[in-house]
């Protein structure tokens, strides 16, 4: 069975950071794209940042310079470290394994001040 458990959702003050975490069971890791998804009320779900098997990344344009995506295959986990965080970044982050129907239960991001 497949797994996905993010992690470290929280609130921050808008200028801050934070790292989320997605620990994957069930899956051969390593073989899979992986991507972090967000969601904020009223609005559709939007890709934030994507990592490939081989550690291409690819982001957002809202998000470039401030986010990076990784992953470490030893721990099967994927990362987003998020920076310079704004009210705008305010959501629920998903993360999944791409081009599978596998999503995480999300955490909750809050931006404010």
């Amino acid at each position: 069975q497949v797994q996905l458990v993010e992690s470290g959702g929280g609130l921050v003050q808008p200028g801050g950071s934070l790292r989320l975490s997605c620990a994957a069971s069930g899956i051969m890791f390593r073989l899979f794209a992986m991507g972090w998804y967000r969601q904020a009320p009223g609005k559709q779900r939007e890709l934030v940042a994507d990592i490939t098997s081989g550690g291409f990344t690819n982001y957002a344009n809202s998000v470039k310079g401030r986010f990076t995506i990784s992953r470490d295959n030893a721990k099967n986990t994927v990362y987003l470290q998020m920076n310079s965080l704004k009210a705008e970044d305010t959501a629920n982050y998903y993360c999944t394994v791409l081009s599978t129907r596998y999503w995480g239960q999300g955490t909750q991001v809050t931006v404010s001040s």
